[in-house]
């Protein structure tokens, strides 16, 4: 072939390559995974490993008859898998990117020991980042990790709304949600409402029937649960608790102090609170102390997740006791199995509470 007749046999051929690839990125023109995936039945992730062929070393794949479900759906929908997009996929960093409110939280604390000290043992790493529960903040924390190439993410702020897990979804990004549940997505959490419930049960066996609660913020899973189960029983029981009893407050000590106070001032006080977390139970016990009101002899409280402050204080805080590093462990092996493309489900672990001298009979 002559010299002229090459190039612009070359020119044609690196023409045609673009062509190829500016269709190929189109999409409005192709079907994409979360098409697949919605159509099969099936998360998107388990899509993207069975359509990309990749896996997690240690990890189960999808079964034979799952696969071949998903490879025929893609085939009636026309799918065409991005190899370029592939390639990165399966090219692992083998880091798992980390959500949290705020790392400060002793809850959170421990519950992400319990995800790097497991994920450790898959062989990864971890990258953890503050979103203070704001939802700014929250999806840039989304798009850093994203930048960084992370394998999967484990989230410990999505809002009951699911904010923020939309992106994953788009990325086809496996993620698994911890302490708070939102929508049908995979969590590991405490079994809040059954929590919720066993404070209640044991403030009325105490002959407590004026009860209040911090209800903790309107957004989190967690808060709404404890406080609904906790609501439920002294319904259940004929002892309604008014809506002015229910106080909003934000998870620290701060929150708790300044609801207690607002109790405190009402006509009708209440003889017992109960605080959806252990750190505004302290705030509580912080604003008895200067109202010189002794907990338990005049006014018990309830926390709750029982974080180990709570047996040391002076008067020690009667708390239901959540599973806190074991919810960290387990939303690691539950995300492991979902990157190896087998279906999976949340999880509610049982609480327990634990009677201490700050709750006491009428």
């Amino acid at each position: 072939m002559h010299s002229d007749d090459q190039q612009s046999h070359d020119q044609q051929s690196h023409d045609q390559r673009i062509q190829d690839q500016e269709t190929a990125n189109a999409p409005a023109r192709r079907a994409t995974l979360a098409t697949v995936a919605k159509l099969s039945g099936y998360h998107v992730s388990t899509v993207s490993r069975v359509l990309n062929g990749s896996a997690v070393p240690g990890v189960r794949s999808a079964s034979a008859a799952t696969a071949e479900h998903i490879r025929q759906v893609a085939r009636e929908v026309g799918y065409v898998p991005n190899a370029q997009a592939a390639a990165l996929r399966r090219q692992r960093t083998r880091l798992l990117g980390v959500v949290m409110a705020r790392m400060a939280d002793t809850v959170l604390a421990t519950i992400y020991e319990g995800i790097e000290r497991a994920a450790a043992g898959y062989g990864f790493q971890t990258l953890v980042t503050n979103s203070w529960d704001d939802p700014v903040t929250r999806r840039e924390c989304v798009d850093v990790l994203l930048s960084h190439g992370v394998d999967a993410m484990i989230l410990g702020d999505s809002p009951v709304d699911g904010g923020s897990l939309d992106v994953l979804t788009e990325h086809g990004l496996p993620f698994v949600l911890v302490n708070r549940r939102a929508a049908d997505h995979p969590a590991i959490t405490c079994d809040d409402y059954a929590g919720g419930r066993m404070a209640a049960e044991h403030l009325l066996e105490l002959g407590h029937r004026r009860a209040a609660v911090l209800a903790g913020l309107p957004y989190a899973s967690n808060a709404l649960e404890r406080t609904q189960g906790f609501l439920d029983v002294y319904r259940e029981a004929g002892h309604r608790i008014p809506r002015g009893r229910i106080v909003r407050t934000t998870f620290d000590t701060a929150g708790g102090r300044m609801g207690a106070e607002r109790l405190l001032r009402a006509r009708s006080t209440p003889t017992a609170i109960f605080a959806v977390n252990d750190a505004a139970a302290i705030g509580v016990l912080g604003c008895l102390r200067d109202h010189r009101i002794e907990p338990g002899r005049e006014l018990s409280v309830v926390g709750f997740n029982d974080i180990p402050l709570a047996a040391e204080l002076t008067v020690p805080l009667t708390s239901v006791r959540s599973p806190m590093q074991t919810i960290g462990e387990q939303s690691v092996h539950t995300l492991m199995r979902l990157m190896g493309g087998e279906p999976v489900q949340s999880t509610l672990l049982r609480p327990t509470l634990v009677a201490r001298a700050s709750s006491a009979p009428r």
